[in-house]
């Protein structure tokens, strides 16, 4: 801990000897946003101009990573610069009003709280997701303004907008028709809600650029439901998948907003010295939005990196080198643990942060990598993933399975080489043992116990076991398909992606797809 204070008072110091002020700063945070949607990852189909401007005029990280491949745990890791593991938030939260315990445990400070130590003026805009009683309201958890939504998604036209008091809604449904709240208050949107979003961002840079900020854009787009306006849609009449379509008109509804967040910025000049970063919440979830994570492997709230490798820069004119590349793994909990360090706020000696500051990193000061492993627990399904130097260990616990891969070689995670290289896969359980030494289990049950999510799982679990109609005879016998299905789940558990002990269709052909496509 010692040696943590001195880095951040080395930091500060090192900072004021510049004669710089303290940075304003922007976190862009997307929902559900596809690994490779976003120009600087490659995307073909749908322009992000202004998401790129961040990256051509600042860092991409080509390894950023999240801290859970889902939104409730990954908002709770960055907003405390800390692994969700370490306090008992590993799951998505119930929209629970009157449950003060349903969401960011009151023995956490949030980056405002921390900020506000040191005089910034601290505002979210868009998804919460930490908690949807009144004392996990984000006022109420160090933030001064917020304008946005308690839960964890929402509709995003205002006509289905049909419930005044969000504090009435009565479950996840029902919360995405709630008015938006601008700080208590409920106010009925006129227009399409990523467009208000962006709207608020603009306004509170308006009114607070003459004094530190701290702006937590936190769009819900593009998570579902996938809603898109004509303005947005007629971009793409040459995308013939309507889901394909309405995903890529909600990422540009973003884009223009975070092209107006930028305007702003230079319109009070102060893009200069304003510290912004861009990233997704999660992965992609592919099947379900119509998302591409490529190359990587698997979808949101998987291990594999598709679930919590997500598109991530930064831009800081007077801090950060333009249009650099930076390789080694970084993860959202550095946010804050760069923020702290610049800034000289203080951390709780108890709640120390799992991040790092990136700024050294990034002006070559240091070499090494940031982090000598990125770590992920999935309590409930028996999952964990280490990611150390160029190795990633992916260990299913419930199949006594351990899938390693060499990441700069097999970036889509498709060759195991854990039989040929234990000594490998023992210095990484080594890592997670020494890590998840000081977690704890979770606090609260999640989304996934509502009687409406099992009701929907059950649903689920009796589509897979259906197969064929000849799986309906008297002696219920298998098809040969089935039993092949079955033989290929036995020698490949971990194709199992959604961790259910159950093999779909659709995973069985990824999986194979993914082990038959040549190396890169």
């Amino acid at each position: 801990m010692m040696k943590i204070c001195i880095t951040l008072l080395f930091s500060a110091l090192a900072y004021a000897a510049l004669g710089a002020k303290h940075p304003h700063l922007v976190v862009i945070m997307t929902d559900d946003l596809g690994y490779a949607d976003v120009g600087f990852n490659g995307c073909k189909d749908i322009p992000t101009p202004h998401i790129d401007s961040i990256a051509a005029h600042g860092v991409t990280f080509t390894s950023g990573y999240v801290a859970y491949p889902v939104c409730g745990p990954s908002r709770a890791a960055f907003i405390t610069g800390r692994y969700g593991q370490r306090f008992g938030f590993e799951r998505n939260p119930q929209y629970k009003t009157t449950d003060e315990h349903m969401g960011l445990p009151f023995t956490e400070s949030t980056i405002a709280d921390i900020l506000k130590q040191v005089g910034y003026h601290c505002g979210v805009v868009g998804k919460w997701h930490l908690g949807a009683h009144p004392k996990h309201h984000p006022l109420n958890r160090g933030f001064h303004e917020f304008y946005g939504h308690l839960g964890g998604g929402h509709s995003y036209f205002p006509e289905n907008l049909t419930i005044k008091d969000s504090y009435s809604a009565k479950n996840e449904s029902e919360s995405y028709r709630t008015w938006i709240l601008k700080d208590h208050t409920p106010e009925e949107p006129s227009q399409y809600l990523t467009d208000a979003f962006s709207d608020a961002a603009v306004d509170f840079i308006s009114r607070n650029h003459e004094q530190p900020f701290f702006l937590f854009l936190a769009y819900n787009a593009p998570h579902g439901p996938l809603e898109a306006s004509e303005k947005y849609l007629a971009r793409f009449p040459d995308i013939s998948d309507p889901k394909r379509r309405t995903y890529a008109a909600m990422v540009s509804a973003v884009d223009d907003g975070v092209g107006r967040v930028l305007a702003e910025l230079k319109k009070n000049n102060v893009e200069e010295n304003t510290l912004i970063f861009f990233l997704s919440d999660n992965g992609g979830p592919t099947t379900k939005n119509a998302s591409n994570n490529d190359p990587l492997r698997g979808n949101k709230g998987d291990a594999w990196e598709g679930g919590f490798r997500v598109p991530f820069a930064a831009k800081w004119p007077n801090g950060i080198p333009e249009g650099m590349t930076y390789d080694h793994p970084v993860i959202s909990l550095d946010i804050l643990a760069t923020i702290a360090a610049l800034t000289a706020a203080p951390i709780k000696p108890e709640r120390p942060l799992d991040g790092v500051n990136l700024i050294p990193f990034l002006t070559s000061n240091k070499k090494r990598a940031p982090h000598e492993a990125i770590f992920l627990r999935k309590h409930d399904s028996g999952i964990h993933a280490v990611r150390s130097g160029d190795h990633k260990l992916v260990a299913f616990t419930k199949n006594q399975f351990v899938s390693l891969h060499n990441l700069r070689t097999d970036l889509s995670e498709a060759h195991n080489i854990a039989p040929n290289h234990p000594e490998i896969q023992k210095e990484l359980e080594n890592k997670y043992t020494a890590w998840n030494a000081i977690n704890i289990e979770p606090i609260f049950l999640g989304l996934t116990h509502t009687e409406n999510w099992k009701k929907r799982a059950e649903r689920r679990r009796k589509k897979k076991e259906s197969g064929s109609p000849a799986a309906q005879t008297d002696n219920d016998q298998k098809t040969d398909a089935e039993a092949w299905k079955e033989h290929y789940f036995k020698k490949f558990p971990e194709a199992d992606t959604s961790g259910d002990g159950l093999l779909s269709w659709p995973e069985y052909k990824q999986h194979k797809t993914l082990r038959n496509r040549p190396p890169r």
